[in-house]
């Protein structure tokens, strides 16, 4: 069948499987270097304890089977190591069914650590990550010309994206339909960047015209994507520079580059004047075309559920409608804060408490906390417990399951727990008593920078977590885990 291969996107191919390779990289380095203190069996949320209660029809994977400490990190590292040498060729240095083989070996053992990972994996991305990863097992290698429907396919998923996530807007907060959402989103956003005080401050006029411009790269742009080319092409370089524009902006884990990735497989590299000689190929093999339709045709009908959902006036954000996170929904900031609450946790070592009591702050890797800190660029690596504290001070409901657990490996100096900090003020021994207390952060501006060397403002707003010590949390069924 000639019409199912496009020797002509040999090099896009190349691009978009050698990217996802690295954000695969990325994504099992963070779960094999966070996972103890996250979900191991001495963890805030347990995977044993996860795995005693639902079955493995509702979350299919590996740990299902069996789950250690040491055999979740094996699978980590084992991903990680896969996903290098991907990244390095593998998948075009072997026949054909072994690259596929590969590719499916990281989509399975990233969906076992998803499926288990609860709170802490309950982002869009990752859906996003699978189901990439999931389409890429069909995307061939140097031993055949890429396949035209897996192209497309692809381009339908970033057109879902995109689509989805501007609908989610337009429909949500009113913010985005009189263009003032930019007003508060740097400032307010998951975990700014280095850049992100800078583009809170540039002028109103700005800030309107990147909402405006929201709108037209995420409801008018994807629909090039599906249109043929050069319009494909040119939709996808708006696409891939509105995404550097996000990176820049703020730390939104691997979500941006992914979507970079992806978008890379409508580039016709010819219609943007690149010299990129094409390749011979030969006429693929019968078996991996029937599995590149099928695939087309399973992902037709899977298609139904995220369709529906985004014509939907009940549109909902970053959905999954299968246990294999395949052909899911997307979107993001339909809602948009207008001030900024950070959960500030601290401790002492005093026996006895009294309104004299010295508190020390625990510094975080990523998030807000000492105001003269400049915010620091991680993705797309994902820390994956600032994150939460960022929904911890939208709402104490959003940490209710790991808070408490939290603050009890704190009280012990969870070497696990303490990994995932930048600063332990309690290097000696561990603390007495921990407490939190909720802030209101604002960004300063030019003149308050230049006078106090402050990024951020703060003022404390009230108690979050009362301080308690060991025994409390034991009362309350929260015990740390024992020394090792």
């Amino acid at each position: 069948m000639q019409w199912f291969a496009a020797p002509e996107y040999w090099l896009s191919r190349l691009l978009v499987q050698r990217l996802l390779a690295a954000l695969y990289l990325t994504g099992f380095l963070a779960a094999a270097l966070q996972f103890r203190a996250l979900i191991g069996s001495r963890g805030m949320l347990p995977v044993p304890r996860f795995t005693a209660r639902i079955p493995f029809r509702h979350a299919p994977g590996l740990f299902h089977l069996h789950y250690s400490d040491r055999f979740f990190a094996t699978v980590s590292w084992s991903g990680a190591a896969l996903s290098a040498a991907l990244v390095a060729g593998l998948g075009d240095a072997v026949p054909l069914w072994t690259s596929m083989l590969c590719w499916t070996a990281l989509w399975a053992l990233y969906l076992s650590i998803v499926n288990v990972g609860q709170t802490w994996y309950s982002f869009g991305w990752e859906s996003l990550l699978l189901e990439a990863g999931f389409l890429a097992v069909f995307l061939g290698n140097a031993d055949t010309a890429p396949p035209v429907p897996v192209l497309w396919l692809l381009r339908w998923l970033v057109f879902r994206v995109e689509f989805g996530a501007g609908l989610i807007k337009l429909r949500g907060d009113s913010c985005w339909r009189d263009l003032t959402c930019l007003r508060f989103h740097h400032e307010t956003q998951p975990m700014p960047g280095p850049l992100s005080w800078f583009f809170h401050h540039l002028p109103d006029p700005l800030h309107r015209v990147e909402a405006a411009a929201n709108h037209v790269t995420q409801l008018v742009v994807p629909v090039g994507l599906l249109l043929p080319q050069p319009v494909a092409t040119y939709a996808a370089c708006v696409v891939v520079a509105t995404q550097l524009w996000l990176v820049a902006s703020g730390n939104f884990a691997w979500l941006n580059w992914l979507t970079i990735a992806l978008a890379l497989a409508a580039v016709d590299p010819a219609r943007l004047g690149l010299p990129v000689h094409p390749r011979d190929y030969g006429p693929a093999p019968v078996w991996f075309e029937a599995l590149a339709l099928a695939l087309t045709a399973a992902v037709l009908v899977l298609s139904y559920w995220p369709v529906r959902n985004m014509v939907s006036r009940r549109q909902v954000m970053n959905r999954s409608f299968n246990r294999l996170h395949l052909v899911n929904t997307y979107g993001a900031f339909g809602s948009v804060n207008r001030i900024r609450q950070e959960v500030v946790v601290e401790g002492t070592d005093e026996a006895v408490l009294t309104r004299h009591t010295v508190w020390k702050e625990y510094g975080f890797k990523g998030k807000p906390g000492d105001v003269r800190r400049v915010p620091r660029q991680y993705a797309p690596y994902h820390l994956r417990l600032d994150w939460l504290m960022w929904f911890a001070g939208i709402s104490p409901g959003y940490a209710r399951p790991w808070f408490l657990p939290f603050a009890a490996r704190l009280l012990v100096n969870d070497p696990d727990t303490l990994r995932l900090l930048r600063h332990n003020p309690f290097p000696d021994g561990p603390p007495t008593h921990v407490r939190a207390t909720l802030h209101l952060y604002r960004f300063t501006d030019w003149r308050e920078l230049r006078q106090t060397g402050a990024w951020w403002h703060r003022t404390a707003l009230y108690e979050y977590l009362a301080p308690v010590d060991l025994a409390t949390l034991a009362r309350a069924g929260h015990r740390p885990p024992p020394a090792r």
